[in-house]
C-alpha cells in the first residue's frame, strides 16, 4: 500500500464522519425546532363567526360567502364610557394562543367562544377557589369563563 493510498483512504474516512455529523445536527436542529413551537389554534365549526375572526394569526380559516366579504370597521368616536360593574375591572389577555370561554368554572363545560390574544376584556368576578374568573367581552355582550392567570390588569386611566 502507497502512501497516497493511505492518505485517500484517511481523508475520505474523516470526510464521511463529518459529512454524517452535519446531517445528524441539522436533523436534530429541525426536529428540535418543530417541536419547539405550539401549533395553531383550532377553529371548530360550531365556534361562532366572530370567534372565527378572532382567531390567532396562525390558525386554521374558513371562508364562507358572507365572511368573504371586508366588513366595515367602526370609527372611534367620542361615545361615552361604559358603566363596570361593581367589582368588576378592564383587562387584556396574556395568553399567546387565546383563551376557551366557557359556560361554567370547569374544564368539562362546554366551550361557548375563544378570546384572542391582547383582547379586551371585563373581569366580572372570580370563582370560590379562585381558579376561574367570569368575563365579558369588552365590544360585546358575550359572558363566559376563563382560566385564572391568563390576563393583565388594564389601567383604563391610560387610555
Amino acid at each position: 500500500m502507497s502512501w497516497s493510498g493511505l492518505a485517500k483512504f484517511i481523508i475520505g474516512f474523516f470526510l464521511a464522519i463529518a459529512l454524517l455529523v452535519v446531517a445528524g445536527g441539522a436533523t436534530a436542529y429541525y426536529v428540535l425546532t418543530k417541536l419547539s413551537t405550539p401549533p395553531p389554534k383550532p377553529v371548530y365549526a360550531n365556534d361562532k363567526a366572530e370567534v372565527k375572526a378572532k382567531a390567532s394569526p396562525g390558525a386554521i380559516k374558513t371562508t364562507s360567502a358572507s365572511s368573504a366579504q371586508p366588513k366595515p370597521t367602526p370609527t372611534p368616536s367620542a361615545a361615552p364610557a361604559k358603566v363596570l360593574e361593581p367589582g368588576a375591572y378592564t383587562a387584556r389577555v396574556t395568553w399567546r394562543e387565546g383563551l376557551s370561554l366557557r359556560e361554567a368554572p370547569t374544564l368539562e363545560a362546554n366551550r361557548v367562544g375563544g378570546v384572542g390574544y391582547n383582547q379586551r376584556i371585563v373581569v366580572l368576578k372570580e370563582s370560590d377557589d379562585k381558579r376561574w374568573q367570569q368575563i365579558r367581552l369588552e365590544e360585546g355582550e358575550q359572558q363566559g369563563w376563563i382560566k385564572a392567570g391568563n390576563i393583565e390588569r388594564v389601567d383604563t386611566a391610560q387610555q
